[in-house]
């Protein structure tokens, strides 16, 4: 398997575990606002969703590439190589937060608004968002040669 098939399967173990995390502390939170009306619900949902996603996955992303960027054996850091690939990952990760901040919150509202428990229509929502985010993400990363995959 080549580098940067090994890239890519990392960033999707950080974004599924990153995903799996705020699937359930989000689920959690929306039940416990569930007196909240629909609207502030969805929107408290998706705040909580985003603070345990960005911090999960930024955590595992600096993890498993802290020694990629290391500058050679007089320590510090590539910064040039680490602006660059930062300014890659957050086009791609931004244009997957748009579609997913969008469909989370649309998804969830819905479902609640047809009667679904708090708990039901975060996990539904959130599920269904995430697979959409998946394929923004993985094309997005793919074009921008994140990677340096020349397809």
């Amino acid at each position: 398997m080549g580098s940067a098939s090994r890239e890519y399967l990392r960033l999707n173990k950080n974004i599924l575990a990153a995903f799996a995390a705020s699937l359930a502390v989000s689920a959690a939170a929306a039940q416990l606002m569930a007196g909240q009306d629909d609207h502030l619900n969805s929107t408290y949902t998706l705040m909580v969703d985003y603070a345990v996603y960005f911090s999960v996955f930024g955590g595992l992303f600096y993890l498993d590439n802290r020694s990629k960027y290391a500058a050679g054996p007089g320590g510090g850091t590539d910064r040039a190589r680490l602006r660059r690939d930062l300014a890659k990952l957050v086009t791609s990760l931004g244009a997957g937060e748009v579609v997913y901040t969008a469909a989370r919150w649309f998804l969830q509202y819905h479902l609640l608004t047809l009667g679904y428990d708090p708990y039901a229509a975060s996990l539904a929502g959130h599920a269904m968002s995430a697979a959409i985010y998946m394929v923004v993400i993985n094309v997005g990363v793919r074009a921008s040669r994140l990677f340096g995959h020349d397809g």
